[in-house]
């Protein structure tokens, strides 16, 4: 059941999850293998590495209700008690300082490997 909820989410990225996918596939994050819509426990990282214990989160609109907000600290303390660090970025922050974003994501990355 969990591999076919990852495969739905997926399909349906937004645009800007989909422009930060392809900014994580290239280096020098590709070093660090990120996958997207990871499971981590019961619930999904928009895109997470492993390798850095890194977690990255593309908010839309969605995410901005009260109710939202308190099941993304749920998701956020779990996450964190798992040994990853999260980084958060709306769609607006993508859409307008895509450099920013990713600044932001490199700065939690350890060296690349050599």
């Amino acid at each position: 059941m969990s591999t076919e909820r990852a495969r739905s989410l997926r399909r349906s990225m937004s645009p800007a999850e989909a422009l930060v996918w392809s900014m994580l596939r290239r280096e020098p994050f590709s070093a660090f293998h990120f996958r997207r819509q990871v499971q981590l426990g019961p619930f999904y990282a928009d895109f997470a590495s492993h390798r850095a214990k890194l977690v990255v989160e593309v908010d839309g609109s969605q995410h901005f209700s009260p109710e939202a907000a308190a099941y993304d600290d749920r998701r956020n303390a779990f996450m964190a008690a798992q040994g990853y660090r999260i980084v958060r970025a709306t769609t607006l922050d993508v859409s307008t300082n895509l450099d920013g974003v990713l600044a932001a994501i490199a700065a939690l990355l350890p060296h690349p490997p050599r």
